[in-house]
């Protein structure tokens, strides 16, 4: 057998698989009061990145994302992206969004500005995290508000979970610890 030969495939396969990895943190997003922030500063933490919305059945959702980023804000990140897409659930302002945020649930993990996740203005990280070609991992269709994505510290989609999968499920918590 040719070792050199293996040695390049897996030279390539190991390059390849960083590419992969490192594209999460090659993006970046707007936050909800207009500060460009970088993926490239969460390296080192795992990140939960979820659409949300103010007017889901879903949104009391906020109250226990709050309080994982609280309970584990020096391993994890925790990132709501607001999005209308799905039952125009969330029609306000960018400012709207922070206050009802703030003001029913005490949010102060971060917040994005207003985005699309779907059709042909979805968000870079959403396209990202919605298509294997991207992440590495999986594809993925975000049917609904709440919708969870996880990524280690490494930059590596660790998965995805439905709107029903509630931030403190051990799915997610036994990940991060």
């Amino acid at each position: 057998m040719n070792t050199s030969f293996e040695a390049e495939v897996k030279d390539d396969l190991m390059s390849e698989t960083y590419n992969m990895d490192s594209g999460f943190y090659d993006l970046e997003f707007e936050s909800i009061d207009g500060e460009i922030i970088p993926l490239s500063n969460f390296k080192g933490k795992y990140v939960l990145v979820v659409n949300t919305a103010s007017k889901c059945g879903y949104t009391r959702q906020y109250k226990d994302l709050q309080k994982l980023h609280e309970e584990y804000n020096e391993k994890l990140i925790v990132i709501g992206f607001p999005c209308n897409d799905f039952g125009s659930q969330e029609k306000g302002t960018n400012q709207d969004i922070l206050s009802f945020c703030e003001k029913n649930y005490g949010v102060d993990f971060l917040l994005s500005k207003k985005i699309k996740i779907k059709g042909e203005e979805c968000h870079p990280i959403f396209d990202w995290l919605t298509k294997k070609s991207n992440n590495g991992v999986l594809n993925h269709k975000v049917s609904w508000n709440f919708n969870k994505f996880l990524i280690n510290p490494n930059g590596k989609l660790l998965g995805s979970y439905s709107s029903s999968t509630k931030p403190f499920d051990l799915t997610i918590i036994n990940q991060i610890k």
